[in-house]
């Protein structure tokens, strides 16, 4: 049984150990690994999962020993019983000085795997499994790049993810409904998970949804999703109280567990996310969703974005014959009202007006968004698709399993 060392430096509260905490567990779960995750903040970690100590430096949660990372990390005197045969610097976090130079000390020096963040960007395909030599150490390590493509390290999945989604059915999504204290769906509503960073193009989507004709039940993750919100309309948003004005319910929810979140994907007929775990655990869920990225300077995520949107849509409305129209720039002019574009123009512009509000050649959020929800159910015909070549790839866990058994 191999031991694997994965360290985690918390960047945005929830997107990197939520992703690191999903491999943990798969690798453990699924390929008998003995693994240690090591925490810069175990406060971040506690909000996603609540059996987490705060206060502990060593404890076990689901079969992973959980260590606290500690800035004035000490000697590690013995190399080869305390540095694991894997070790994974997460999101280039930089290892320990201390705990490198055991890893040089150790008997058989360990397989050391730089795992990078998610891109579609095509440079993504040449890069995984590169390696690079420290410059003081005998030692190299390997720049395992999630992907999209074969050629990539692949995304998060589950062995069981795809067969737990089928089988979750309307009872199922009742009691899950229940457990959070949600009130059970109406037929005519329209049900929106909403977690994202602050965005200025959030309160005039706000009005469009309060101005419309169709009821819409949003759900607001804690976090900066609940304070704009809460600014925005001058009014506290505590989880489980529901704010109505107009057509406009939101109502706030407490911190859900992985699992939970899943189902609340499922569960939504459109799904706002950000950052990397949310953005690919929505691209399961096989719903209709919006991906925040994380803005960047000089417009940098854009490219990110776009390349996300080329290769997902593929050929748009040709390939799938589905929703009608042609594809056209997701930078192109704003519509005309009335004009009829396909559901993948309606992605990209959308998109757009979510991550580039007020932008040189962005349409605004409220036209956006009715086009996108007229293409709602083309776009979900388009989301199982894609999900389906997703899958017939090998996961990210799995491949790393396998690099690690090649070396």
């Amino acid at each position: 049984m191999r031991r694997w060392d994965i360290f985690c430096t918390v960047v945005d509260n929830l997107g990197d150990i939520g992703t690191c905490w999903r491999l943990a567990r798969q690798l453990a779960d699924e390929h008998e690994a003995r693994v240690r995750l090591w925490i810069d903040k175990l406060e971040s970690f506690a909000c996603l999962c609540p059996s987490v100590s705060t206060a502990a430096a060593v404890q076990h949660v689901d079969s992973i020993e959980i260590r606290r990372w500690p800035s004035d990390f000490p000697a590690v005197d013995d190399a080869d019983a305390d540095v694991a045969d894997v070790v994974v610097e997460a999101f280039a976090c930089e290892l320990p000085a201390t705990y490198v130079a055991a890893m040089a000390r150790r008997g058989v020096a360990p397989v050391w795997i730089n795992l990078e963040y998610l891109s579609a960007e095509g440079w993504v395909d040449d890069c995984h499994r590169l390696t690079s030599p420290h410059p003081r150490w005998p030692l190299k390590k390997t720049f395992f790049f999630p992907g999209f493509t074969p050629k990539t390290g692949g995304l998060l999945r589950e062995r069981d993810l795809r067969s737990d989604r089928a089988a979750f059915d309307h009872a199922a999504q009742a009691e899950f409904w229940r457990s959070v204290n949600v009130a059970p769906r109406t037929d005519d509503e329209l049900r929106v998970s909403l977690f994202c960073y602050d965005n200025p193009a959030l309160p005039e989507l706000l009005q469009c949804w309060i101005d419309g004709a169709t009821a819409v039940h949003v759900l607001a993750a804690p976090g900066a999703a609940t304070e704009q919100i809460a600014r925005w309309s001058g009014i506290a948003l505590p989880p489980g109280t529901p704010l109505c004005r107009g057509s406009l319910t939101v109502q706030a929810l407490p911190f859900l567990s992985q699992p939970n979140y899943d189902r609340l994907l499922w569960s939504c007929d459109v799904n706002f996310v950000r950052g990397e775990d949310s953005f690919v655990r929505a691209q399961w869920a096989e719903q209709p969703f919006m991906w925040q990225i994380y803005p960047q300077t000089e417009g940098t995520h854009l490219i990110k974005l776009d390349a996300f949107l080329t290769r997902s849509l593929g050929e748009g409305d040709r390939a799938f014959n589905v929703g009608g129209g042609q594809l056209a720039s997701s930078a192109g002019p704003p519509l005309e009202d009335g004009e009829k574009i396909g559901w993948a123009d309606a992605t990209k512009r959308c998109w757009h007006a979510w991550n580039d509000p007020g932008g040189e050649h962005t349409e605004n959020m409220a036209s956006a968004w009715q086009s996108f929800i007229a293409n709602r159910l083309a776009i979900q015909r388009h989301g199982k698709l894609w999900a389906n070549q997703l899958d017939q790839q090998s996961d990210l866990a799995n491949n790393l399993a396998h690099f690690v058994q090649e070396k």
